[in-house]
Formats: C-alpha cells, structure tokens, sequence
C-alpha cells in the first residue's frame, strides 16, 4: 500500500470532498496504522470488516480496488480491542455519549479518534490532520458538547483521559485545581510539531 504519505494521497485523491474534515481525519487514521501499537494497526478499530468496506466505498468512492482489498484485509486480520489494560471502549463511549448525530458517520470519527488515542504523538497528529485547529473542528462537528467542556483548551488526549477519570470518580491528580498545579504546561502546554506524515521515516511501508 506504500508509505504513510502515499496512502493519505491515494485516499484523498479517492474521497468525493478531500477537503472535508471528517474524510481527512479517517484518512489519516487509516493510513497511520503502521505507526500504531500492534493491536491498535486496524485501520479503523472498532468496526467491523464490512462495516469498513462501507466507510471506504462512501468517503473514497474512487479507490483503486486493489487498495480497498488490501485495506479490508487489514482490518480482518487485525485483532479487534477487547483488552481491559487500555481506554479504548471507555474513549469510544465518552465520544459516542456526546454525539451531535446517530449516524454511521459519527461512529466511524468516534472510533477513529479513539483509535488515534492510542498512538504515541499529540493527537491531531496521530490522526493524520495538518494541524490542530482542524481536530478542534472536527470534534466541534461531531461531539460539540464535548468539544465546549474543554473551555480552558487542554491538550485533547489529557482531556478526555481527564473526563474518563472523573466519570470513573478517580481523583488522579494530586493539585486542588489546574491553576496551582505543577504540571500544569504538560496539559496545557502548546501542541507543535510536523504533521505525521512529514514525521514519519522515508519509505515506511504501513502493513497495517
């Protein structure tokens, strides 16, 4: 399927509306999962193989089908989250219990930002987006309510590992309040860096 860049081109240059937050956000994921840890290299988790073919037959109706095929073998063969050491069920439906829609589409952004959760890097960037802003936008879009809670603009993984805390009644940090707190540039501080793509080591196939 070729490196990380190539494959977000192929899809995007496949999508009706490549300038679509939504599309860009599930080609990022989709195209990321090499860079994953390895039960997290689906390319979407979450979602069933058919289910998959049908986010790529509506987003990237103009895939090349051998790409397609390969994507759909990725899925099926990647082992589906199930584990109870990790938050992704807990993140998917924190996401989901903030949909603005219950439609197909939010639960393919839910799962794929729950996926991206997963990766190493600030999250716009494990979701393959050009830019924060943009994951701002997309959370805006699909979740509003939840995308409104972080008012005080916390970095988004600590923010929603902030909310499964306090719905769980885990009081994990230790300072009264994030104003007099140390760490307080950990969660708050800037999201810079390269797009994933640009981070990525040239010529990086994703197996996924």
């Amino acid at each position: 399927m070729g490196t990380l860049a190539n494959l977000d081109l192929q899809l995007l240059a496949a999508a009706s509306d490549p300038s679509d937050v939504t599309t860009l956000a599930l080609a990022g994921v989709i195209a990321s999962a090499g860079l994953r840890p390895d039960e997290y290299q689906a390319p979407v988790a979450g979602i069933g193989v058919e289910e998959f073919s049908w986010l790529l037959e509506s987003e990237f109706p103009y895939l090349d089908w051998d790409v397609h095929l390969d994507l759909r073998a990725a899925q099926k063969r990647a082992a589906q989250p199930g584990s109870s050491i990790d938050e992704f069920s807990d993140l998917l439906a924190l996401l989901w219990d903030h949909r603005v829609e219950d439609d197909t589409r939010s639960l393919w952004v839910a799962c794929a930002v729950s996926t991206a959760c997963m990766g190493a890097n600030h999250l716009w960037q494990d979701m393959g987006l050009p830019s924060r802003h943009l994951l701002g936008e997309l959370l805006a879009t699909h979740f509003p309510s939840l995308h409104a809670l972080n008012n005080q603009d916390m970095k988004w993984k600590k923010f929603f590992y902030k909310q499964l805390c306090d719905r769980a009644e885990i009081h994990a940090c230790r300072a009264p309040s994030c104003a007099v707190c140390n760490d307080k540039p950990v969660c708050f501080g800037p999201e810079e860096g390269l797009p994933l793509a640009a981070m990525a080591p040239q010529g990086l196939a994703l197996h996924a």
